[in-house]
């Protein structure tokens, strides 16, 4: 062997890689969520990144909307759940804690999307749920109304989210916006009487304002709709 050259180095003399593990895997998907977006967050990458083969991830992430669902379990840490044990109307506290998840979302774009089928099953995505449920149970709203309830408010949030995050990547946004306007206030009354009449009301509040209607909507449903359906549940199933 010639001076100045390097022998192989023995597999005994590398350094051991950390163990494979579930946090370890779902850490390292949110550290590529947070510098490149979710959709950078695949399989091969992960395992490119964390030095071993794609089936091996599969051990502790059953597949890639699992892996999705934990991310988003991460992010659910950073929901403000204080509202809960404050004082003040239920109604206030409850919108609250929704409005704090839902910006959380906001915050992430590629995560909001997700978030409309991911089902995370973590103890944050629990204490949101708890949360809820004890907010609407303060407020009268029956068991059962409320469980159905909160899977509402959820989607409503979560939505929403999604939308204003993708009007907000969008450049084009406000131009639509104020082309939606002027069109509604220039329909003749003739043929949409109703547009013609509700022009200001339809493109008015801000996304706040109409957020926070949209949950009360919602909460005031909860506790006003009985479940006087269900025996539909079969044959529509």
């Amino acid at each position: 062997m010639t001076p100045g050259s390097s022998a192989p180095k023995s597999r005994r003399e590398r350094p051991a890689k950390p163990a494979l593990s579930r946090q370890g895997i779902v850490a390292e998907a949110v550290r590529i969520m947070r510098a490149e977006g979710l959709q950078r967050v695949t399989m091969r990458r992960l395992a490119k990144e964390l030095d071993t083969g794609p089936a091996s991830l599969y051990v502790y992430v059953a597949s890639t909307a699992e892996l999705h669902a934990a991310i988003l379990e991460e992010f659910l840490g950073a929901v403000d759940l204080r509202p809960v044990t404050a004082e003040g109307d239920w109604r206030d506290r409850i919108a609250s804690v929704l409005i704090s998840y839902t910006r959380v979302l906001f915050e992430h774009p590629t995560l909001a999307h997700s978030a409309l089928v991911a089902r995370p099953t973590g103890a944050n995505y629990l204490a949101l749920v708890e949360a809820l449920l004890t907010l609407l149970d303060e407020g009268g709203v029956p068991g059962s109304q409320a469980a159905w309830g909160v899977d509402v408010l959820l989607q409503v949030a979560t939505a929403t989210a999604a939308e204003q995050s993708t009007r907000g990547e969008d450049t084009d946004a406000e131009d639509e916006h104020n082309a939606l306007a002027r069109t509604l206030h220039e329909v003749s009354a003739d043929t949409h009487p109703r547009i013609a009449a509700l022009a200001d009301d339809l493109v008015s509040g801000t996304p706040r304002q109409r957020l926070r209607w949209m949950f009360d909507m919602v909460v005031n449903g909860a506790l006003a709709t009985p479940r006087t359906h269900t025996s539909e549940e079969g044959a529509a199933s």
